[in-house]
């Protein structure tokens, strides 16, 4: 059976991917960019479930799930902005801007996700949902010192707000790796309510 690496996520508008490429120009400009894998901004999304490998044959029932989830979630507005790194500045692994806005119906809908997709067998998060978008990865060759000057360079930076966007739907999303990178084909489009 196929198995199709997937996850379910909000996709952005392009004047938000343009302005997190020209964030993500910043930092390079900064003596890191050598450091980090650096998502494209093309690809930049707002993840709200990983599922990892799932049969080709599951897709519907997962479309099933994330539309039932949707129910009582109207269209809500979300915004970027802030920049900071996971797990912490002195040992970074993952450099990310943070959502702002209303995280609340966000939250909600992360989680009635999360708890329908569980009952198919996905389990759920163990961390708490954290929204943000990743910026990049610190490459696994930067270790001690040089990690932490570059979770020091992410310190002192910030981004400030860069637009606020409607989310209207939720994407299930089919994630193909390779050497260049990862590259994203939309499986199915679900739509909030009202």
């Amino acid at each position: 059976m196929e198995q199709i690496r997937s996850f379910v996520a909000i996709e952005l508008n392009n004047h938000l991917k343009k302005e997190l490429g020209e964030s993500q120009a910043l930092l390079k400009s900064k003596g890191i960019a050598d450091e980090v894998r650096w998502v494209k901004p093309e690809g930049l999304h707002l993840t709200l479930k990983f599922l990892g490998n799932v049969p080709a044959d599951r897709v519907k029932e997962i479309v099933v799930a994330i539309t039932q989830a949707k129910q009582g979630v109207e269209p809500f507005a979300i915004s970027f902005g802030g920049l900071g790194c996971f797990p912490t500045a002195s040992r970074p692994n993952v450099i990310w801007v943070g959502v702002e806005g209303d995280t609340k119906s966000l939250t909600r809908l992360q989680a009635n996700i999360e708890n329908r997709l569980s009952v198919l067998g996905y389990p759920p998060e163990k961390r708490k949902y954290t929204p943000h978008l990743t910026l990049g990865r610190v490459a696994r060759h930067v270790k001690g010192t040089a990690r932490r000057r570059l979770g020091g360079v992410i310190q002192t930076q910030s981004i400030g707000p860069l637009g606020e966007m409607k989310v209207r739907e939720v994407s299930l999303i089919k994630s193909d790796l390779s050497p260049a990178g990862a590259k994203y084909a939309r499986l199915a489009v679900v739509k909030l309510e009202g």
